[in-house]
């Protein structure tokens, strides 16, 4: 969800309480939500991607672990992403720990024969927000991502909250040093 910051607004002489302007929750939003599948194996990669278009997502499609990290440090990087364990190049387990070490904003499920326990305990320490292992069932990926939709968006929420509220600070600061004492 891209949710525009909250406007405040203040009158010329700043006589009254602060004014709100919510945010419009439609404008400028995608159409579709895009998902990064890093998947190194052609037959899975065809089956989630398919999968995710079927049930209306967009992916961005890579084959191994570099495409995926260059996909994940765009501008406009996918909000969650799929990931293989085994892939050349980088892992899906280091993606996991370079996403959280550079505090990107992405939810990250790893997708992988690794079926030990021990193996998804690794993997979520790792900073995998969900672990599934092949094969999997599609409707249960499609739940786990919605739930990585509805965080996403919450965090999203709650990041624009604050800068909101660091505006209006910054604002009643300002009309603060502006008051004779």
């Amino acid at each position: 969800m891209n949710e525009k910051l909250i406007k405040f607004t203040l009158p010329p002489q700043a006589t009254g309480p602060l004014s709100f302007e919510p945010p419009d929750r439609f404008a400028d939003a995608p159409t579709k939500t895009r998902v990064l599948v890093a998947e190194d194996d052609p037959v899975s990669r065809t089956l989630i991607s398919t999968r995710l278009t079927k049930w209306g997502y967009e992916p961005v499609v890579t084959s191994d672990g570099a495409e995926a990290m260059t996909a994940l440090r765009r501008l406009d990087a996918p909000r969650l992403a799929i990931l293989d364990w085994t892939m050349p190049h980088i892992d899906g387990l280091e993606i996991c720990r370079r996403v959280r070490e550079a505090r990107h904003l992405a939810y990250l499920i790893l997708l992988t024969a690794r079926s030990s326990k021990d193996n998804m305990i690794e993997g979520l320490r790792a900073g995998a927000d969900d672990y599934l292992v092949k094969p999997f069932d599609a409707e249960e990926l499609h739940a786990r991502i919605l739930v990585g939709q509805r965080v996403i968006n919450l965090q999203e929420t709650l990041a624009a909250r604050v800068r909101s509220l660091e505006i209006a600070a910054s604002q009643i600061e300002s009309l603060r040093l502006q008051i004779p004492l």
